[in-house]
């Protein structure tokens, strides 16, 4: 019992000295961190923002920044720091780092650097793999690779594919949904935005048009709608990186994201066969342009094609920065023009004045309709679908700007540290943009800074499908505006509300993959 005793006590002492020593190396690489940035201003806590577990903890002072920090703060650190760049560096599970980034120069010297200075961290990019490989998920000669057969699928041609499936869908709803309503309650905007958007992508995407009322159909074959199957995947992506296959069946939440992700993959894969052996003529919507580019013929003997899982894999990509981005983002938009009705009535006189006669607009009025996309870019600046764009330095340099005071600074990066464009902390830095926090559309009818403005990244890896969103965007707003007016729903319990107290509560928003409205009610009443 006595030797049983004593191993236990030194077993107990081992550990406590690999635990000891583990914590004293992690100080130390955290220490040496701290100086080669030359204790650079900004946040000191102990769980990395970039882990698993920075997702996972809501943010503590010097524990965790939590992963919506960026939404959360805006500019308000680097404001309180008097410079554009500022730091964060954690301890734990190891030292890390990195810079987050509010001032347009330095941005732009980041995305339009040439030789792969500054590739994406892939690692960050996982979660988007789940299907297969993609443009978004890659870097290097593999990238180019998507982009050449990827790029061309995002034409004109397609855009006027875009706004006709748009204003056809928008028509449809209006004349079997809401057919003998003069006023219509939404209790969630996205129960709205999120099928005008994903018909839209079907359509203009796909080649698959879907009615409002085919929608709530489950094809044979199926045990989910494409809808159904679509949302429940983008909500629970995090389940496929953190949960192993083998334990989705172990709850009833589990168990509806595995059979979502695999009714997801079998429409896919069903889209892709179908189309190739198709006699049909599709005209020029993103997927026959896609299967085109990728098509033997098209290719030249050097290259080669996509595979299933890689043509799956950027499909997916479509879908979702097709389909959650925009749907958020017009949901954001209809809830600025309720809060503000006098910039609505503004944008209802601007269609007015372009359409005289109340015709349907077509894509070649897009152009003039300058308000509608107008109100987008806004709603697209005060709420960035993604916060962060998480880029590396593969070499020690230098980033020089000035700080509040207009003293020129020298930021020292070395080798391997991640930087983070910080798109809200850009957004809603009054240096490029007057009385930020204020919806203010017209900032966008005459010059701005469009360096300072970066919902769709920007640079050499610039969003693809930046023109299919722009597109469905203001055509949705413009028939809308046109027919219906938007305000928020009263609500019994929040009778005794101000302006400020609604503007914060139907305003507030969270991040999941993009980021969305909490709960955002609405009511459209038509025009007479």
């Amino acid at each position: 019992m006595i030797v049983t005793g004593f191993s236990l006590e030194t077993l107990a002492t081992l550990v406590g000295l690999v635990c000891a020593l583990r914590a004293f190396q992690l100080f130390l690489d955290f220490r040496r961190l701290l100086a080669s940035i030359h204790h650079l201003p900004g946040y000191r806590t102990m769980i990395s923002h970039s882990s698993v577990l920075g997702h996972m903890f809501p943010p503590i002072p010097l524990l965790n920044l939590g992963h919506d920090h960026s939404w959360l703060s805006k500019h308000a650190p680097f404001a309180e720091k008097g410079l554009d760049i500022i730091s964060t560096v954690a301890w734990w599970p190891k030292a890390a780092g990195s810079l987050f980034i509010a001032d347009v120069d330095v941005i732009k010297h980041i995305v339009w650097s040439r030789g792969g200075r500054f590739p994406k961290p892939l690692g960050r990019y996982t979660i988007l793999t789940f299907f297969g490989e993609n443009i978004v998920a890659s870097e290097g000669d593999q990238w180019k690779r998507y982009r050449k057969i990827v790029a061309p699928a995002f034409s004109e041609r397609n855009n006027i594919l875009v706004w006709d499936a748009t204003i056809q869908i928008m028509l449809d709803l209006f004349d079997t949904m809401w057919a003998g309503q003069e006023e219509v309650v939404v209790n969630h905007s996205v129960d709205l935005t999120l099928p005008i958007a994903l018909f839209v992508i079907g359509a203009a995407g796909f080649g698959r048009p879907i009615s409002w009322k085919e929608d709530a159909v489950v094809p044979l074959g199926h045990q989910l709608t494409f809808k159904d199957a679509i949302h429940t995947v983008t909500q629970d992506l995090t389940l496929a990186l953190l949960v192993p296959r083998w334990a989705m069946g172990l709850t009833k939440r589990f168990r509806r994201a595995r059979l979502a992700f695999d009714e997801l993959h079998r429409y896919l894969t069903e889209m892709i066969h179908e189309r190739q052996v198709s006699q049909q003529e599709y005209h020029h919507d993103l997927l026959s342009s896609l299967l085109s580019a990728n098509d033997d013929d098209n290719l030249s003997k050097d290259e080669v094609k996509l595979s299933d899982s890689e043509l799956i894999g950027n499909i997916f990509i479509f879908l979702v920065a097709g389909h959650e981005t925009t749907a958020h983002t017009l949901s954001f938009a209809f809830a600025l023009l309720a809060l503000h009705p006098d910039k609505q009535e503004e944008m209802y006189q601007h269609i007015k004045r372009v359409l005289p006669d109340g015709r349907i607009p077509t894509y070649n009025d897009m152009p003039s309709l300058a308000y509608s996309s107008a109100v987008f870019n806004e709603a697209l600046r005060m709420f960035p679908p993604v916060s962060v764009v998480p880029k590396l330095s593969i070499e020690d340099t230098t980033f020089t700007l000035t700080d509040a005071n207009g003293t020129m600074k020298t930021v020292v990066v070395p080798k391997g540290l991640e930087l983070t464009l910080d798109v809200p902390g850009l957004h809603y830095n009054p240096k490029y943009w007057e009385d930020p926090f204020t919806f203010k559309p017209e900032r966008f009818l005459g010059d701005w800074n469009r360096d300072a403005f970066l919902p769709f990244s920007s640079g050499y890896r610039g969003c693809v499908g930046r023109k299919f969103s722009e597109t469905e965007g203001a055509a949705v707003l413009t028939m809308l505006i046109s027919q219906y007016t938007i305000s928020i729903k009263d609500e019994p319990q929040f009778a005794g509300e101000t302006y400020e107290q609604r503007k914060a509560r139907v305003l507030d928003a969270r991040s999941i993959i993009t980021l969305a409205p909490t709960r955002l009610p609405l009511v459209f009443k038509r025009r007479t």
